[in-house]
């Protein structure tokens, strides 16, 4: 709509313009038209015959022609009409290119024959507004310090515009800018000229670069318009300082970090560039050279490490201040202030320390009784610095914290040396960090012995047999006490208690080591006189006040077979034979004699057996073994020689044994005798036997009543008799051993009783027993009668002899 708008305005210049034309030239002999350029080809540009006064209807026989001078042959006419128009379109600015041109001119000769004519014909391009404003470079860059002055200028290049006229550039624009204005100059030949103009002070840091656009606007109807982009640099100038992050930095670090390792990095920038913005880091002069010794700092990249073995006991706080500085001519620097705190870590063990210890004391130490002080400490802080300290607790102490860090030892327990006689006490503290750690410290408390335990016997009574016969100072045993004691406490003296047993001291019978306890006896016992001795031997410490104890002795004389057989029945003078006369008619199992034999020694030694050492006719006589009895196999024979000789031997159980022989000569009666055997029927046995039995409950009577009487006034004596001037003194923990019997001590007990149940038991078979002296140191002899052998007649004699003896034995009791 606009192009034909364009041409429509175009066609009507050109109709005015060529009909006002030859009005305003009348008599010019140069003909003048002015077309404006572009216009499309065939466009009419003036009726050339008309305008020359040539006859139309005769053109095409005068061959009217149109010739360009100089030029490309842009117009042409018609020969029939002589209408001029455009043969091809005009560009004035190629036509005309010089832009000092005013005026672009085309000029052609027309001709005619038939008379010949030429005419000189000017057309003139006028310009139009069809080229739009452009610049030579579309971006133009500008390098701006941004320390230039408000109001400094800086050159643009300037528009181009083919058109001339108003058609050319008249004006520039900037585009908005709170920094930059523009300002538009006119040179000599009327060029518009436009100045970039700084209103506003620049700062790169906050913008580097400035895109500007400038418009070039020409005066033609409508305006043209031409852009350009203007690229504005700040140079940067060293305007601005490093800045750190922050201005204080706090950094904890752990103790004892590897050396090398990194405790913070610090950055700091700078708004400027190139060298400007080069940052280098320092400690300033405020940082304390053991600070700077401890930690290094890279000056290129601000990293901080550890350079030495950090120690939190030897300072917790480290204080630095770093400075950044830029590497521009004019260096400026900027600095913040880094606190290190070191944090603790649990490297140190507690410490332990004894203020002071007692050692040794007594084991009779009292309760809470403070023996030791000590002092715990632990160089780390928190809970790394919190120490428990203790003890073991199986030990007879306890801790008491007395004061900050201090505590005591006190005895919680009571002490006893003869069970524990020293105590190694180690002092464990042990702090509260993670993981924990601890200390120790052995400390060796000796404990000193006080007099407080009594002499000890591994028994509290002893039964020590002694062999009869035993040789005079022969080693009984060895009674020794312990006393877990030490020293002169534990030094023991050994003695007898004295006492008398049958007016005998003990101190006559036995002695005892007072050092070592060892018992010994003074004198050789036959245990046919003395079968025991009861006493009390005392153990008694050198401690002050001494302790003592005692313990029972009860002597058992063992027997020995040193007595051999005494054959009692039947009686014979010393190395004689007894003959025995018996009936050629005795019946088989007839008793024809009994061997009886005694043996003073014990039951076990005392034991009797009987065999034959020598018989006549084995055939023909028997002994029992156990009883000695000799009784007939078989009746006598016309065969049997009349004389038996039977050889006894009683032999005991000793060992080694001993034994006593008899030898019977029997002789064989043809007269009609009774047989031994039919006499033990007779009534005088009974009567003999109850006139014996008489005689027996009298002397058993009176003997078992002084025995009696005996006894209650030994008892009575030992009840009032005053205790010894040598008797140990009262102790504790002693223990006397006291027998309430009725057995006295070392009595010497007489046989008379078995003698009397001997006496017994052989009167109730009829046969009358006598009791006599007996060789070699003994004291009896029984002789067993049977009656009927013509021994009865002395059977009163026999008697009195028994109640004799029975009276001697009464009196010697």
């Amino acid at each position: 709509m606009a192009h034909r708008n364009l041409k429509c305005s175009r066609r009507w210049y050109v109709s005015v313009f060529l009909f006002l034309f030859p009005i305003m030239n009348p008599v010019s002999t140069v003909t003048h038209y002015s077309v404006p350029e572009e216009m499309d080809e065939g466009s009419l540009v003036a009726n050339l015959a008309t305008d020359l006064g040539l006859d139309t209807r005769s053109l095409s026989n005068r061959k009217i022609r149109v010739d360009v001078v100089g030029n490309k042959k842009y117009l042409d006419i018609k020969k029939d009409t002589g209408e001029l128009f455009i043969l091809e379109r005009i560009d004035r600015e190629f036509l005309c290119p010089l832009k000092t041109a005013t005026s672009c001119f085309l000029k052609l000769d027309a001709s005619v024959e038939n008379p010949v004519r030429m005419f000189n014909i000017e057309v003139e391009i006028v310009d139009i507004n069809d080229n739009a404003p452009h610049f030579r470079r579309g971006t133009m860059h500008l390098d701006i310090s941004e320390s230039s002055p408000v109001g400094e200028r800086f050159s643009l290049n300037n528009a181009a515009d083919p058109d001339v006229g108003t058609n050319s550039v008249k004006n520039y624009h900037l585009s908005s800018s709170e920094h930059f204005s523009v300002e538009i100059q006119t040179g000599r030949d009327g060029t518009k000229f436009a100045d970039l103009i700084l209103k506003k002070p620049l700062d790169r840091e906050k913008q580097a670069v400035h895109n500007l656009i400038l418009t070039a606007v020409d005066g033609g109807v409508p305006a043209r318009t031409g852009t350009a982009s203007i690229i504005v640099r700040v140079l940067d100038v060293n305007d601005n300082a490093p800045s750190f992050e922050k201005a204080k930095y706090v950094v904890d670090v752990m103790e004892n970090s590897p050396i090398g390792s990194l405790v913070i990095k610090v950055n700091a920038t700078d708004l400027d560039e190139g060298s400007n913005s080069e940052i280098v880091y320092s400690y300033s002069l405020y940082t304390s050279e053991r600070t700077q010794k401890m930690f290094n700092l890279n000056p290129e990249n601000g990293e901080i490490r550890v350079k030495e073995m950090i120690n939190y006991e030897d300072l917790k706080l480290y204080e630095m201040e770093i400075i950044a500085s830029d590497k521009g001519p004019n260096s400026v620097s900027g600095q913040c202030k880094l606190t290190i705190q070191v944090t603790d870590m649990n490297d140190n063990h507690p410490e332990i320390s004894i203020k002071s210890f007692q050692s040794p004391i007594k084991e009779d130490t009292p309760t809470d009784t403070v023996i030791a002080v000590v002092s715990v400490s632990d160089k780390d802080s928190g809970d790394n610095g919190i120490v428990d300290l203790r003890v073991p607790d199986n030990m007879p102490f306890k801790l008491r914290e007395s004061s900050d860090n201090y505590f005591e030892l006190v005895v919680s327990e009571p002490l006893d040396r003869e069970k524990v006689p020293e105590y190694d006490i180690t002092f464990t503290v042990t702090d509260r960090g993670s993981p924990p750690l601890s200390d120790n410290e052995t400390m060796t408390l000796e404990l000193l012995d006080v007099n407080d335990n009594v002499p000890q016997f591994p028994q509290s009574f002893y039964t020590i047999r002694v062999m009869e016969n035993n040789a005079p100072g022969a080693l009984l045993s060895s009674l020794t006490a312990f006393d877990p004691d030490l020293h002169e406490n534990q030094y023991l003296v050994y003695f007898i208690i004295e006492k008398e047993i049958a007016n005998t001291s003990m101190s006559m019978l036995f002695s005892i080591n007072p050092e070592n306890g060892n018992l010994y006896a003074l004198k050789t016992f036959d245990y046919e006189i003395e079968k025991e001795f009861l006493f009390h031997i005392e153990a008694r410490d050198s401690g002050s006040p001494p302790l003592s104890s005692n313990v029972t002795v009860h002597i058992i004389i063992v027997d020995q077979n040193d007595n051999a057989p005494v054959i009692v029945s039947p009686w014979r003078a010393h190395g004689s034979v007894v003959e025995e006369k018996i009936p050629r008619s005795t019946d088989k199992g007839s008793l024809i004699a009994k061997v009886i034999a005694l043996d003073t020694d014990s039951v076990h030694n005392s034991r009797i057996t009987y065999q034959f050492l020598q018989v006549t006719d084995a055939t023909l006589f028997s002994l029992d073994q156990y009883n000695g009895e000799i009784r007939t196999m078989r009746m006598f024979s016309y065969r049997d020689p009349r004389h038996q000789r039977l050889v006894v031997v009683a032999k005991d159980n000793g060992e080694p044994a001993l034994s006593a022989t008899v030898t019977i000569k029997l002789t064989t009666m043809e007269t009609a005798v009774k047989a031994y055997s039919d006499m033990t029927e007779e009534p005088l046995e009974y009567d003999i036997f109850s006139d014996i039995n008489l005689y027996l409950v009298i002397g058993l009577g009176s003997v078992s009543f002084l025995l009696l009487i005996t006894i209650l006034v030994t008892i009575v004596i030992k009840c009032q008799k005053p205790k010894p001037s040598k008797a140990a003194p009262p102790s504790r923990n002693s223990v006397i051993s006291e027998r309430n019997s009725t057995i006295a001590d070392s009595t010497l007990v007489s046989n008379d009783a078995y003698w009397y149940s001997l006496f017994l038991a052989e009167t109730r078979k009829g046969k009358l027993v006598v009791r006599q002296p007996l060789p070699k140191g003994s004291r009896y002899i029984v002789s067993s009668i049977p009656r009927g052998t013509g021994l009865t007649d002395t059977s009163d004699s026999a008697a009195s002899t028994l109640q004799a003896s029975t009276t001697s034995s009464s009196s010697s009791t």
